[in-house]
């Protein structure tokens, strides 16, 4: 015997009347968010394509972070800050990427709220962490070439980790400051307007001075530093032909001038940031320009942006693949299994003319 309830009446009569007009994330609640309906056959290649960038950007990473914490001749200070920016694009491809490109696809949160607090911490922890890594990356490359002195004394594996360290467990309790005291925590806190979004409550103070710590101070010091280094690199590749040979001829002292490992390194580096600074900056700018002046964004633009937030942390693997060579070299020794054979760690991953 099969009982039919109004709620259910009300949802077939919905399906009948309305198959062409608004659907909604969830039918039988008045207080639903609106869906965006999509051809099959978009939602063929959407969720394709989802699949194919999650499974890229976790396998990618996931070579990295094996290459840089097995073989020991990359444990250097310079790839422990990669490390640390590898983890944080590692779990954004884990626990971030695939909640967010379904909610981008269905236009709907179908996680709940609960969900919703753990999936925007992390989303707020790692762009923070991935953020405060490249500006220690910018400073190691500075020091690296403005000051080769100072940096083998004073750039140690020992301070990287420990400010490694302090990145992540600030990033955490800042995020989770920002959040708590939004009231986004409490029993009471409503997340969003309808049911089937995810949406935290930000002040706008909280929001202009979050937007100054997290984004633009730090970018700014990342461009400043990389000017920097780019005009002192620039002005030690016109010198060391003529310079270095005259000091030495007549002194016999040979000038301290970084190596070209060092200056290659941070163009690559650079390049990261370079990247880094395109998929975030348009998101930035259209989310800042839609608060500020009251508009509101086409949806086909902020998929368009947010999906670009995502594809930074598939990027960077594909970055140091074409630009290290170390890199190609420990994925095929991955790929072949030889990082199990004994004191693989201990291979040469570097060309002799290093």
């Amino acid at each position: 015997k099969k009982i039919k309830t109004a709620n259910e009446s009300m949802f077939f009569k919905t399906l009948l009347t309305d198959k062409n007009q608004t659907q909604y994330c969830y039918p039988l609640y008045n207080s639903s968010c609106s869906k965006e309906v999509r051809s099959p056959a978009m939602y063929v290649v959407m969720y394709i394509s989802a699949v194919a960038v999650v499974m890229l950007t976790v396998c990618g990473n996931l070579m990295v972070l094996l290459s840089i914490s097995h073989f020991k001749q990359l444990h250097t200070p310079t790839n422990l800050l990669l490390l640390s920016l590898t983890v944080a694009d590692f779990l954004v491809g884990v626990m971030v990427m695939p909640f967010s490109l379904i909610e981008l696809i269905e236009t709907c949160w179908y996680f709940g709220e609960t969900f919703c607090i753990l999936y925007n911490i992390f989303v707020f922890v790692l762009t923070s962490v991935s953020i405060s890594n490249l500006v220690f990356v910018a400073i190691d490359r500075y020091f690296a070439v403005c000051d080769p002195l100072l940096y083998s004394t004073k750039i140690t594996i020992k301070i990287t980790c420990l400010f490694i360290l302090l990145s992540w467990l600030v990033s955490l309790l800042y995020n989770i400051a920002l959040i708590y005291f939004n009231g986004n925590m409490s029993k009471s806190a409503k997340l969003s307007a309808c049911l089937g979004d995810c949406l935290l409550s930000i002040s706008e103070h909280w929001g202009t001075a979050d937007l100054l710590i997290t984004f633009v101070s730090p970018c700014s010091i990342m461009l400043t530093l990389y000017l920097k280094i780019f005009i002192v690199a620039r002005k030690h590749a016109q010198a060391i032909s003529c310079a270095a040979d005259q000091i030495y001829s007549t002194t016999g002292v040979q000038r301290t001038i970084p190596k070209k490992s060092e200056r290659k390194a941070a163009k690559t580096l650079g390049i990261v940031v370079g990247f880094f600074l395109l998929c975030w900056v348009p998101y930035y700018i259209c989310t800042l320009v839609e608060a500020n002046m009251n508009l509101s964004s086409s949806s086909v633009l902020m998929n368009f942006l947010s999906w670009l937030v995502y594809f930074n942390s598939f990027v960077n693997p594909v970055i140091y693949s074409l630009l290290y060579p170390w890199f190609q070299k420990s994925m095929k020794l991955i790929v072949t299994f030889e990082i199990c054979s004994p004191a693989s760690s201990l291979m040469n991953l570097f060309p002799e003319n290093h």
